[in-house]
Order: structure tokens, then sequence, then C-alpha cells
């Protein structure tokens, strides 16, 4: 099977820091690669892979402020759907924008939707709803006007996490800065608790981060560490005795949550999205409704098991487990197509 996986070329794939549709288009690349499938990722020129890499655009236009978005977006996917008929499935890790192409190959074309970023995008997947499949990325985040082939959770190259029994006493606020995520209400929640919080993750809203987070960093109580890579994640995550997950939105998965987990640190997430699927409340960590129920959590997390988290992780959100699952809707596509 020759699978050509379209990745996004905001950032690097795989990412050096943040770039959670890269990342799981990397990790989907490399396992299928490792199952003995031909694979030709379509990504920034300075990606990496054990695939084929295919590149038009040399850098990622969220590292190179040069490059203009539309430009490299439109010469990035045109470049693959000129090549479509080499291939026997094309999985589209890019949103929207290729399913207009899809019109001009008889290739059949997975996209996998890795949320919807607002209800105006959905014109364009009802349009292609019958001639392209879906995949969504948890149940909570499919829309009842779209036809899905299944859910396909995201999964984690478990050996990047190392399980940690022993933590520090701070928490851990680990993702994008912005109202979305909620880091005004972990510093909330971390004061009211008086307990050490880091945060890590790229300023994504500016203006939020100098109203909200920046009067409150001090480098002891609250400490802002930016964006950090691989190695600092894993240890920021491992030390933390708590993640706070306090989403003001309804996260179509949440990559930071298993990441966490995998380490043994137990989520306490605001009750939205998919953070159902994704925590065991009482055993993975906590699912609360408001700051409140969450500084109730904090003083509760003692309670859960930390190596109960790995084991929930290994067998529900691996790469292994995720790259199965593709290979399983690879093989439903063209029985489909070949009837």
């Amino acid at each position: 099977m020759h699978i050509a996986i379209l990745s996004p070329i905001a950032w690097r794939t795989p990412p050096r820091h943040y770039g959670p549709w890269e990342s799981v288009a990397s990790l989907l690349t490399e396992g299928l690669v490792s199952r003995g499938h031909q694979v030709t990722l379509y990504a920034t020129a300075d990606s990496e892979t054990s695939g084929t890499l295919h590149s038009v655009c040399p850098r990622g236009y969220e590292e190179d402020r040069s490059l203009d978005p539309k430009v490299w977006e439109c010469l990035h996917i045109s470049e693959l759907f000129e090549h479509a008929d080499s291939y026997d499935v094309i999985h589209n890790n890019f949103d929207f924008l290729p399913l207009t192409y899809t019109g001009l190959t008889t290739t059949p074309v997975l996209t996998t939707i890795h949320g919807f970023s607002s209800p105006g995008i959905l014109p364009v997947y009802k349009k292609y709803n019958h001639n392209v499949f879906y995949v969504s990325i948890s149940d909570a985040d499919r829309s009842p006007d779209l036809d899905y082939i299944r859910t396909v959770y995201h999964g984690i190259d478990i050996t990047q996490f190392d399980f940690q029994p022993a933590p520090d006493d701070h928490l851990l606020f680990f993702g994008r800065i912005h109202n979305d995520k909620g880091a005004r209400q972990a510093i909330e929640i971390a004061r009211a608790c008086d307990k050490k919080l880091i945060l890590a993750g790229i300023i994504q809203d500016q203006a939020y981060y100098d109203q909200y987070v920046a009067p409150h960093i001090d480098n002891d109580k609250v400490i802002y560490m930016g964006s950090v890579g691989p190695y600092e994640r894993n240890r920021l995550l491992g030390n933390a005795c708590a993640l706070l997950h306090p989403i003001q939105f309804d996260e179509p998965f949440g990559l930071a949550v298993i990441e966490s987990m995998a380490c043994g640190t137990p989520v306490i997430a605001f009750n939205r999205g998919s953070m159902p699927e994704l925590i065991e409340t009482g055993k993975t960590g906590f699912l609360v409704e408001t700051v409140g129920e969450a500084i109730n959590a904090v003083t509760r997390v003692q309670t859960i098991d930390r190596a109960f988290c790995r084991r929930h992780v290994e067998r529900h959100f691996t790469v292994d487990r995720m790259v199965d699952d593709y290979i399983n809707v690879y093989k439903m596509i063209l029985q489909d197509r070949s009837q």
C-alpha cells in the first residue's frame, strides 16, 4: 500500500516544539513505514522522516514569517494532487482546503478532522461529504451534518515519556497561552491552593498574555518557561503533581492530557469536549465544572495512582494503536472502492 500523508506546513514535521497536527502526521508516517508500507510525506523541506519526503515549502511559515501562508499552502496542496494518481490512499491532515482538490483525482482521500476552527468551515466539509472519507479524533468532535468512517484517537510514542512515580509538589499548565486553554484560570487555581505553577507553551494571544498571565509571573510562585522541546516537556510533565487543563472551549482532543498521564501525572480538566473520553475521573485525574471544583480536586491528587495513569495511556493512546486503527481504515476505504 502506497500512502500519501499530507501534513500542515505551519511547522516542521515533526515539530521542534509546538505543532500538534504535524506531530500526529509524523508519528503516523513513521509507524506506517515501520510496518512496511510505502509512505510519501508531504511536509516542509526541513522535515525529517524515514519515508519519502516530498516538499515545496522550505520551512514552516510560523517559523519564517517571510513566507506567505496562503501562497505556500496552495503550492503545497497542489503539489500532492498533481501526483495523486501515484498513491493508493491520500491521507489529509491539513484541514478543509485540500477537499477542494479532490474532484481532480479518483484516488480515495481520507481526511482526519483535527477540529473545527469555526462553524464557518462546515460548508466545505458538507460539500465533499459523500466524495471523501472523514475520521474524527473524538466522538465529542463529530458534526451531525457529516458522515464518518471511524473515530481514531491520537496516539503518542510512549518511549518519549518517562514514568515519574515521585513528583514535586507544584502544578503545571502546558498549552497555548490563549483564552481557549485557560491559563488565567490555572493561575487562579494554583494561587488558591498556595502551590507553585509552571506554565509552558507558545503565546498565541499576546494581549491575553499581557493582561492575564504576565502580571502574575514572579519566577517564584508563577514561572513561565515559554515553548519547550521534547526533553523539557518530558521533565516538566513528569515532575508536576498534577496538570491543570481548565479549557474554555470544547477541545477536540488533548495531546498534553495523554502525554501527562503517560508520565504518571494526573490531569484536572474542565469537563468539556473530548475530556471525558480521555480522563477516567477519580482514576487518572478529575473532570470538574468550575474553578472551585478544580481547587478541591488539587487537594485530592494524592489519591490518584500514578502507575494507573501510565497504564491507561499504554492501553488506549499509544502510537501503535493509532497506526493499527488507520491501517484498518485504509483497508476499509480500498475495499469500499473495489466494490
